[in-house]
């Protein structure tokens, strides 16, 4: 069982960054592939960046060149650092972490709104 917390979301103007982090607890960390999903209103939840066990990461092609993923097996933590961001990546961001084919575990997920 996984338990997984997001924190960072927040607004911030359109060019502006963050670093959403996404703390997980229980045992087995570094063997999962954790992933970060958004949601934005009337729309599919979606895969934004995902990251290995062996640190390989894909990106979905909207945030290619501005979001990094990234992940501190020491803390149990994974990352997303988001550049240059735009109106369009408002949504509320939620974190997942899956073993092989097993179970996905979900964060409650935190908002992140681009505005000015």
């Amino acid at each position: 069982q996984v338990q997984l917390v997001e924190s960072g979301g927040g607004l911030v103007q359109p060019g502006g960054s963050l670093r959403l982090a996404c703390a997980a607890s229980g045992s087995g960390f570094s063997t999962y592939r954790m992933g970060w999903y958004r949601q934005a209103p009337g729309k599919q939840r979606e895969l934004v960046a995902a990251i290995t066990s062996g640190g390989s990461t894909n990106y979905a092609d909207s945030v290619k060149g501005r979001f990094t993923i990234s992940r501190d097996n020491a803390k149990n933590t994974v990352y997303l650092q988001m550049n240059s961001l735009k109106p369009e990546d408002t949504a509320v961001y939620y974190c997942n972490a899956r073993f092989g084919l097993g179970p996905m575990y979900w964060g409650q997920g935190t908002q992140v709104t681009v505005s000015s």
